[in-house]
Order: structure tokens, then sequence, then C-alpha cells
């Protein structure tokens, strides 16, 4: 079984070359990271081809755009209706809803933050990213969080019945972060 996108055992996602990260993001940026995102699910695309999308909005060692991820993953457990006294059920949730990867060591205590991060912003709690992060001495915060939002989407999908094209355009439709 594959280890998560782009990374050979014990590496991380290496960016697109001729790609240069920038140094801040702009506004339209979290937009663009939406669609992206939703866009490119609603097509049944791989999620590697996702992250090499994202990766160009990526400014080195920042969070972003893993924060717009988040909020997606968030926005899919909304949608779907999850809540205290009907959640979605997170047990086996990489075996279930990313069966492409293999998380090990390090990389579960790490999908386990964002996941659980994503549900934080679902109750209204606000993460504390930056002191989480800073301990994984990687700049990878935003891929864990696009697994989360795949994971998420996935699971709104299956929980719904609906297949993960319509959850995208629905998500699409409610919006999310404006530019400006």
């Amino acid at each position: 079984m594959p280890t998560a996108p782009g990374e050979a055992a014990g590496s991380v996602l290496l960016y697109r070359l001729g790609m240069p990260a920038r140094k801040r993001s702009a506004p339209e940026d979290a937009v663009t990271a939406r669609r992206i995102l939703l866009d490119g699910m609603a097509e049944n695309a791989e999620v590697s081809e996702l992250a090499g999308e994202l990766a160009p909005l990526h400014p080195r060692d920042d969070t972003f755009p893993g924060e717009v991820l988040l909020q997606v993953a968030a926005d899919a457990l909304e949608w779907c209706g999850a809540s205290r006294a009907d959640p979605l059920v997170l047990e086996r949730m990489p075996e279930r809803f990313l069966p492409e990867f293999a998380f090990r060591g390090r990389q579960n205590k790490k999908l386990q933050f964002v996941v659980l991060a994503a549900a934080a912003l679902r109750g209204g709690a606000e993460p504390d990213l930056l002191d989480e992060v800073a301990w994984w001495q990687t700049d990878d915060f935003w891929q864990y969080a696009l697994y989360a939002a795949v994971a998420y989407v996935r699971g709104a999908a299956s929980r719904a019945g609906v297949p993960v094209r319509q959850v995208c355009q629905e998500l699409a439709q409610h919006g999310g972060p404006q530019p400006g």
C-alpha cells in the first residue's frame, strides 16, 4: 500500500520543480484553494493531483492553504448533519476514506490532529495550529489538512448516500472565503 502522496517512506511531498513558493498568500488564494479542492474532487482527481495544484499556493513555512482546507472539512461535517447526537464515526477513517494511503507513526498523529482540528472548527473552537505544527518540524501541515478535507468530504458523501461530486458541488455553492 502506498504511503502518503508523493512520499517515500519517511519523506515529505516534494513541491513541483520550477514552482517557487511565494512569500505570502493573497486573499483570493483562499478562494482558489477551495475551488481547486472541490472542483478536483468533483472530477475524481487523485489526491496527489490536488496537492500538485495546491503546492504553488503554499508559502514556505506557513500553514496556508491548510486553514482553508480544514474549513472545507468542517463544512463537509456540517453539510452531512453530523452532530453530538448523530456523529460521523471517525473510527478507521483513513482506511475507509483514504484507502489509497498508508499512514504510519508520526503520519498517523499528524492526520489525527488535522481530523480533530476540523471537527473542533465545526464545533466552534479554534485549534492552535501554530503551536501544534511547530513540533512537526516539517512544512507539511497543509498536506495533512488536504487529507482531512478529502476524508471528510468522502465521509459526508458516504453518510448521505450521495456521490462525492454532489457534496463538492453543494459545498462550492455555499461559497466559503471571499477575496478582499
